[in-house]
């Protein structure tokens, strides 16, 4: 874990920190893109939707439309929120497919009661544990959150948050007022002995309980997952969706296929379809 001078939270208000320089930053450096592709693609997985159905998503702390484009190329619509204006300027520059909205998390989520499919949430959630001005109390933060997110998903939907707790007390503050909220589900914990590729999810059901997902293991020699959970369900978690390789030909003819069932118009299929262009002199 970082250390407390370099963690993000403690230089200030997210809308302070993530400014002009530091959207930038989410559009040209192409590290911070895959990173954030990549944790979107697995809270997507882990919200187990049904398959070849297009499901409508809240993105929390969508930021410049990252991890939306990813729900846009697997076929779902989406709605954003973010604190940030300048993060969301860089979507709208990117022409991100998503509806966005400027608004703070910890204010609650404002929409109405059973809205959403799901919801994904890439490195947000810890920034409530922070309080930046007398009147924000973090456990008071974190429940408007997560009672008004229980609201908005329709009842059995799921909600992934991929979150940096700092320490354990941290995510006990977390998980505490995600179950006061009405939630069940767990904290799904990928590469655990990894210090770099260690990632948390937190795999949360409105409704009734439900298999808490096997965290990922870089492990191949029988080495454990970790998940924890607060249900007293525990069982293996098998995936259902096929991979495909990203900007492959499959990959194109499948988007394009979901755009038709959606009633957009797309281009017929040729031999040149997904075939990588010569660059241009």
């Amino acid at each position: 874990m970082a250390c407390r001078g370099r963690r993000p939270e403690h230089s200030g208000p997210p809308e302070v920190f993530y400014n002009k320089n530091e959207a930038g930053k989410y559009m040209r450096n192409s590290r911070m893109i895959d990173i954030q592709t990549k944790m979107a693609e697995r809270a997507l997985e882990l919200l187990s939707l049904p398959e070849g159905q297009p499901c409508y998503l809240l993105d929390v702390g969508c930021g410049s439309g990252l991890s939306g484009d990813y729900l846009s190329d697997e076929g779902h619509y989406w709605v954003g929120i973010d604190i940030s204006p300048d993060m969301l300027d860089a979507a709208l520059d990117r022409d991100t497919e998503g509806d966005l909205l400027l608004g703070d998390m910890g204010q609650g989520i404002p929409f109405k009661p059973g809205s959403f499919d799901g919801c994904i949430s890439i490195s947000a959630v810890q920034w409530l544990c922070n309080a930046n001005k007398k009147s924000d109390v973090p456990a008071r933060r974190l429940y408007c959150f997560f009672s008004s997110l229980y609201s908005a998903l329709a009842r059995g939907a799921r909600a992934v948050l991929q979150l940096y707790p700092e320490n354990s007390e941290q995510l006990e503050l977390i998980t505490a007022q995600a179950t006061k909220a009405g939630f069940t589900g767990g904290v799904v914990v990928d590469y655990p002995n990894s210090a770099k590729a260690k990632k948390f999810y937190l795999c949360l059901f409105s409704g009734p309980s439900s298999i808490v997902p096997k965290g990922l293991n870089e492990c191949t020699d029988g080495g454990e997952e970790r998940e924890s959970t607060f249900t007293n369900e525990r069982a293996p978690y098998r995936t259902a969706r096929r991979r495909v390789v990203r900007k492959s030909r499959d990959w194109v003819l499948e988007k394009k296929e979901r755009r038709r069932r959606q009633g957009k118009e797309v281009r017929p299929d040729t031999q040149y379809t997904g075939r990588k262009r010569k660059p241009r002199f």
